[in-house]
């Protein structure tokens, strides 16, 4: 029975898909469950930001960019997680404030 609960959540979990990028030039192959359109989207955000890095700072390497590219990214994830823990907690305190007035 526990192979068939196995293999049901298999089931239920979103189709890995294998996309080529090209960023900065370089062939990469990702793999993921997100569309096409997405990854594609993803792949040029990234060399236009890439290419917004090497035209403010031209001396900088290819990998000073990229790591640069990745902490930003990094911090704007954090940043969107703290303001919607803050929203989450709005709403928690504003349930419990409205079910104490009942």
């Amino acid at each position: 029975m526990e192979v068939n609960n196995l293999d049901n959540e298999k089931e239920s979990q979103p189709a890995r898909r294998r996309f080529k990028a090209i960023i900065d030039g370089k062939s990469y192959t990702i793999v993921g469950n997100q569309t096409e359109a997405h990854m594609q989207a993803v792949s040029d955000l990234m060399n236009k930001q890439l290419a917004q890095l090497k035209k403010l700072a031209p001396d900088m390497s290819g990998e000073e960019a990229s790591i640069l590219l990745a902490f930003n990214a990094i911090s704007d994830q954090l940043e969107k997680a703290e303001a919607s823990d803050q929203v989450k907690k709005r709403s928690d305190d504003a349930t419990s404030s409205s079910g104490s007035l009942l």
